[in-house]
């Protein structure tokens, strides 16, 4: 979790918060980083759609990006000022009782497991002829 220099300002913490999508990307990033291939496959919108409400989220100061490979890796940031974080910590607490953010969350899990038991190969099989 990377950590935000300076303190969101409250009129663009709420702009960020006041659209449903951008409250389901949070949501599941509650206590996790999540690649953008994940949130297209759980939301069921198009990838550039979901870059879109994401860079609204990190220009607003709420996540952090992380490369890996082609794919873009997010998580929320830990603010910079207690008002911030109290007021985060009160949405993702109420979204956690909501029924349609529980089942993004569930197939979050589902999808991160299925992901966690795929092993790559480090080398391609040799073949004797």
């Amino acid at each position: 979790m990377g950590c935000c220099i300076k303190p969101i300002p409250l009129a663009d913490l709420f702009a960020a918060l006041a659209d449903t999508t951008r409250l389901r990307l949070l949501n599941l990033m509650a206590d996790r980083e999540v690649c953008v291939c994940h949130f297209v496959e759980i939301l069921g919108q198009s990838q550039p759609k979901i870059s879109r409400h994401l860079a609204y989220l990190r220009n607003a100061g709420i996540v952090v990006a992380r490369r890996e490979g082609k794919w873009m890796h997010y998580s929320i940031c830990s603010a910079a000022d207690t008002q911030t974080t109290s007021l985060l910590g009160s949405v993702l607490q109420s979204l956690a009782n909501n029924e349609q953010m529980c089942a993004d969350r569930t197939k979050l899990d589902r999808v991160w497991c299925a992901s966690q038991k795929l092993v790559l190969p480090t080398a391609a099989p040799s073949r004797t002829i």
